[in-house]
């Protein structure tokens, strides 16, 4: 039987420029789906709709296609996607209910910690009465009930990874107390409204692949594929992020070509044996799993900066 058609995507966040880890990984989804003639989607996540702006997202678009990382499909932006939001939101029916824990109460139970520093839900408002609930006056957050057994994913890069959910996060939030709905539920119904079939990211979003194909269950959404990818660091081990303004794209290509920072790249990831310049298109056909690194790559080991 033929494989399936590949469609994958980038999902940018426009709350800033783009830094190298950002390029890093939209390189490798772009080439993982390249590699195979597959389509890629491009989807602007705005949902924190403080810090993103318009102007963020308009100039991801450049950099993308300075880049030569280009797109097949473009995605509604998600803050225009509350209506989908609430249709999935409602077929949930009876596995949300309303929370109205504030974080500092949360901290102050001296809830379990999972592994990744993530507060374990204990259960606090899942069971309250109609009478209790109407006596509390504040706007409430909703969250999803989680079963007691394991979700795994099997990762095409880091392998197996498994959690129970209600050991690992608890019941997770759907809908914040603001009315804007949150990440993992907003993700899953684009991925799906999209035909997305293979998510490639960071693997600091591994633990929530597991909440993610969670909710694509109990809404019947096909199951994506996923693959993370390694993370770049600074020199002490920390993730790189927009706050180092003298690793975003634009410093960047202040001081190399595209094809430099490219082939910087792909030979921090695996995909080359030593490094040499080359385009986004001459690296598809060097572009495979095996190849790969699984560990987190200090950016001094491969970059000259």
């Amino acid at each position: 039987m033929p494989e399936a058609p590949v469609r994958g995507r980038f999902a940018p966040s426009p709350s800033g420029r783009m830094h190298l880890g950002n390029v890093f990984s939209a390189l490798l989804a772009w080439l993982s789906v390249r590699s195979r003639d597959g389509t890629m989607l491009l989807r602007i996540e705005d949902l924190d709709r403080e810090r993103c702006r318009p102007e963020y997202a308009a100039q991801i678009k450049r950099d993308l296609k300075t880049l030569g990382l280009d797109w097949d499909e473009e995605q509604p932006r998600q803050s225009t996607r509350d209506e989908a939001y609430l249709e999935q939101f409602r077929t949930l029916g009876a596995l949300v209910y309303p929370c109205y824990c504030s974080r500092s109460e949360l901290l102050a139970a001296s809830a379990p910690h999972a592994a990744d520093g993530r507060a374990v839900y204990p259960g606090t408002c899942r069971d309250l009465t109609p009478e209790q609930r109407a006596q509390k006056e504040k706007a409430p957050s909703w969250r999803v009930r989680v079963p007691d057994r394991v979700i795994a994913v099997d990762d095409l890069l880091q392998g197996r990874y498994e959690e129970n959910l209600e050991k690992a996060c608890g019941d997770f939030i759907v809908r914040r107390a603001d009315g804007v709905y949150a990440y993992q539920l907003a993700v899953v119904t684009d991925d799906a409204a999209g035909g997305v079939t293979e998510v490639t990211r960071g693997v600091d979003l591994l633990s929530s692949a597991p909440r993610q194909r969670y909710l694509q269950e109990l809404l019947g959404f096909p199951q994506v594929t996923y693959c993370h990818v390694p993370l770049l660091t600074d020199a002490s081990g920390r993730r790189l992020s927009k706050r180092d303004g003298d690793l975003d794209l634009g410093a960047l290509l202040d001081r190399m070509t595209v094809p430099e920072l490219l082939g910087h790249l792909a030979f921090a990831a695996g995909l080359l044996e030593k490094y040499e310049p080359a385009t986004a298109r001459e690296l598809i056909p060097v572009f495979r799993l095996d190849r790969l690194k699984r560990e987190n790559i200090k950016v001094r080991d491969y970059f000259p900066l």
